[in-house]
């Protein structure tokens, strides 16, 4: 009996024993529970935190990439206008330096011209010599030379036939002309305003047309100068160098002009040329 009663006595004990150590190890995991629910509690609060604070990032970082890219827009287009502006350049520049070979091109042809009429000038002069000024005279104006003849030179009064003392000084002239093929022939005459009517003449229009048609024929047919040189006219009393209200006026200006001129052809097509 007392060892039956010894033996639940020890199974009782045991198992309260064994109940005690369950309890200690439930309240210990309890305590562990409690203490992951607070973590987990403090981590989501932690990432609730985090995710808006990423938030905020995130919209810092796409407005920084906007406007990156509005600045990388710009810069583009700072390039594209900076590649056509150093286009814009580039042409400028070769028109300039175009414009310059030009500018040198035309300077260099004006000299040349002007050297022209300077030796013409005094080629004319050598030639023309032995007259004396009340005979002829030779000037240099606007880039021509101009051989003024009175008409005591070449025609008696109211005529408008050469006579041989003019021939003479137009073939010493012509000599100079038919070495001058570049050159322009401009043939006036020229009256004073004392009106005239014969049976061959009407007015003083016609006297100087015929007189200047004369000179043209007398350098072309007798001397040799080519005709398409040469381009006679007829100024009448109405371009003259003088009064005509005196004898020495009047005998000024009844003449006949030989005006040369070096042909300006290239130095307009040029012109024409650098305008476009």
């Amino acid at each position: 009996m007392k060892k039956k009663t010894l033996m639940m006595f020890v199974a009782v004990s045991v198992l309260l024993s064994s109940c005690v150590v369950s309890k200690k190890k439930f309240e210990i995991a309890e305590a562990g529970r409690l203490a992951a629910l607070y973590s987990r509690d403090s981590l989501y609060e932690l990432l609730g935190i985090s995710r808006y604070d990423c938030a905020l990032f995130n919209d810092r970082v796409n407005a920084l990439m906007t406007d990156t890219a509005l600045l990388k827009g710009s810069i583009r287009n700072y390039q594209s206008l900076l590649a056509s502006g150093q286009n814009e350049n580039q042409k400028l520049s070769a028109n300039l330096q175009d414009r310059e070979r030009t500018i040198a091109e035309l300077q260099r042809m004006i000299a040349q011209q002007n050297q022209k009429v300077k030796d013409l000038l005094s080629s004319v002069k050598d030639a023309l010599l032995g007259f004396s000024s009340d005979e002829l005279t030779v000037r240099e104006e606007g880039g021509k030379v101009y051989v003024a003849m009175s008409d005591k030179l070449l025609f008696e009064s109211g005529k408008a036939i050469v006579n041989e003392q003019g021939r003479a000084a137009l073939g010493k002239l012509a000599g100079v002309l038919n070495r001058q093929t570049d050159i322009d022939v401009y043939i006036e005459g020229h009256t004073d305003n004392v009106p005239i009517k014969t049976a061959v003449f009407q007015d003083n229009w016609d006297l100087s047309v015929i007189r200047a048609t004369s000179v043209v024929r007398i350098l072309t047919e007798t001397y040799g100068v080519n005709p398409l040189q040469i381009q006679p006219c007829g100024r009448g009393e109405y371009k003259p160098v003088d009064v005509n209200t005196t004898p020495e006026g009047k005998a000024r200006n009844r003449r006949t002009e030989i005006i040369m001129a070096p042909r300006l052809d290239k130095l307009f097509k040029m012109l024409e040329e650098s305008g476009q």
